[in-house]
């Protein structure tokens, strides 16, 4: 029997990605452009570049290569 207390481990992923959802939509609504630049993306996500990871071609979104 599953209990809806407990969360499991997916649960508290799919949460976390609603969250960064909401927060670049509350972000999206407050911006004067039509369109989220990259780097106000990775401000929202509060993604940081790693130095340590080599730079992937400009086809790929900039975000992607943080994410697990």
């Amino acid at each position: 029997m599953v209990t809806l207390s407990a969360p499991h481990a997916q649960d508290c992923v799919a949460l976390a990605e609603i969250e960064l959802c909401g927060e670049l939509m509350i972000a999206a609504a407050d911006a004067m452009e039509d369109r989220l630049s990259p780097d106000r993306i990775d401000e929202v996500l509060d993604v940081r570049p790693d130095p340590a990871v080599p730079a992937l071609s400009t086809t790929v979104p900039r975000q992607g290569r943080y994410r697990g």
